[in-house]
């Protein structure tokens, strides 16, 4: 494996985890009143403009990681209206 490779791959994955920290909390405490939206929102839209990007350049590590951020920030935004 290239150091570029490694490289992308660990940027992948600390982005696409990024959230799971927040998730980790909300469903810890049951409570999410001061988490804000517009964060796992933003990044949903950025996840799902770099999966569209991913399949147009024929990229899977591109499409999977960025189809993956997406399931989370998802998960982030309805934890977060459950437990508002």
């Amino acid at each position: 494996m290239y150091m570029t490779d490694f490289i992308g791959y660990a940027a992948a994955c600390f982005t696409t985890f990024a959230l799971v920290p927040q998730i980790m909390r909300i469903w810890r405490l049951k409570e999410a009143r001061d988490v804000s939206m517009f964060m796992p929102v933003m990044i949903g839209i950025g996840s799902t403009l770099w999966t569209i990007y991913g399949f147009l350049i024929a990229s899977i590590p591109v499409v999977a990681a960025n189809s993956v951020s997406l399931v989370v920030a998802l998960l982030t935004i309805s934890f977060t209206m459950k437990y508002r």
